[in-house]
């Protein structure tokens, strides 16, 4: 039987501790859920000052993908738990870690490790698993490739094994785009693997993410729950607006859990997960998870009693969680239009004007045209105006170079 955690007092010899791989937006607000709880954090990412290091107790820089520098930093804070927040880390040194005791990882390595990879968790839901997936090939050449997109037909997607956020992802519909997405899924990958997956195109009216929480029930038993569904719209495999409650199909919404409950408990461990789905009617398809807090679930901050971060930090530390809806609401992305260091924001107090609205400013030291820089939330009595009035907010923060 599990039990809960008993919480100690940070930077003393009680603290609970827990180490952030990887220190983004979302890491950062896991931070400020497990700081409200007395838990000593520490953020590590690939480059200084990311958001979570601004909250953290402490904050290191270091190269995730070497095992050797992410072990001598694991054994020189020796937390009690190690959460993963990215997928680019040297998965297999975690679970090396593991298996000799020395870490707990959330939610577990091997999870960390089928996730990270395309490759791992597609056969794991489709071959393992036998869920309904769209028609794939993986491919390590151009040929293989070439032979992949012939074989799903086109139109089809190209991306990375080990990439996030749409990078190196790819739409094409044609033989003759083959080799510009081959170079553009290279240079976008997380870890060069050399390996891409070519996915056919499916028939469906809209996607979703499910957000699915396991967590110990009153008798230390896991339970799983789940959270109302999200809807999104991806530019280019990358979320750009979200809101919840996505109304769905009774019968899709039973096959979405029992789809999302077949592949978190596969995965094991505690913690929440983001499980991306393709919706037709009463039809569901699987499409990829994340063994952490989702950035389409961002909404969740103005939505629900506990946000994604908050489910998250309580979940991985044996507490109770509550995934009740609070209100209907909409999130839209704020993005930094500008490539420098250091830029600034005008316009916010016109954006918090907007009825029922809020901002997160993320913090991140340097901006790109297309980097997501904040979110505009926004809640209402139902969601069509939660999502206006969430680009409405969004629109008014103006980035502007520095001074």
């Amino acid at each position: 039987m599990n039990t809960p955690r008993t919480l100690g007092t940070p930077l003393s010899p009680t603290a609970t501790k827990v180490m952030l791989l990887g220190s983004g937006e979302l890491g950062k607000e896991v931070i400020i859920a497990l700081q409200r709880l007395g838990v000593e954090v520490i953020a590590v990412d690939r480059y200084p000052n990311a958001p979570g290091h601004q909250v953290a107790h402490r904050a290191h820089v270091i190269n995730m993908t070497d095992g050797d520098a992410l072990a001598a930093l694991i054994e020189q804070e020796k937390p009690d738990l190690v959460v993963p927040e990215i997928e680019a880390i040297a998965t297999d040194k975690l679970a090396e870690l593991e298996q000799a005791g020395k870490i707990t990882c959330i939610p577990t390595a091997r999870a960390a490790q089928l996730t990270m990879n395309r490759e791992g968790i597609r056969r794991l839901a489709a071959e393992t698993l036998g869920l309904a997936t769209s028609p794939y090939r993986f491919a390590s050449s151009l040929e293989e490739l070439a032979a992949g997109a012939e074989a799903v037909g086109f139109p089809c997607v190209i991306k990375p094994v080990m990439s996030s956020s749409g990078k190196g992802q790819s739409k094409i519909d044609s033989a003759a785009e083959v080799k510009a997405a081959w170079d553009y899924a290279a240079a976008g990958s997380r870890v060069d693997s050399g390996r891409v997956i070519v996915e056919g195109f499916i028939d469906f009216d809209y996607e979703i993410t499910l957000l699915t929480v396991r967590s110990l029930g009153e008798d230390g038993q896991v339970i799983t729950q789940y959270c109302e569904p999200i809807g999104h719209v991806q530019v280019q495999g990358d979320y750009v607006e979200s809101w919840q409650p996505c109304r769905m199909d009774p019968v899709a919404l039973v096959r979405a859990r029992d789809i999302a409950g077949k592949v978190t408990a596969d995965l094991g461990g505690l913690g929440l997960f983001g499980v991306e789905l393709f919706v037709k009617d009463d039809m569901v398809w699987f499409s990829e998870v994340s063994p952490r807090p989702h950035d389409t679930g961002m909404v969740t901050m103005a939505t629900q009693v506990q946000s994604e971060f908050e489910l998250h930090a309580k979940a991985i530390l044996g507490l109770p969680v509550n995934v009740a809806l609070r209100a209907p609401g909409a999130s839209a992305v704020i993005y930094g239009q500008h490539e420098a260091a250091g830029i600034a924001f005008e316009g916010v107090a016109d954006a918090l004007s907007v009825p029922n609205s809020d901002i997160r400013l993320f913090g991140k030291p340097e901006s790109f045209a297309r980097r997501r820089m904040g979110v505009a939330l926004a809640t209402a009595d139902d969601v069509e105006t939660a999502r206006v009035n969430a680009k409405l907010a969004a629109s008014k923060v103006k980035p502007v170079l520095a001074k």
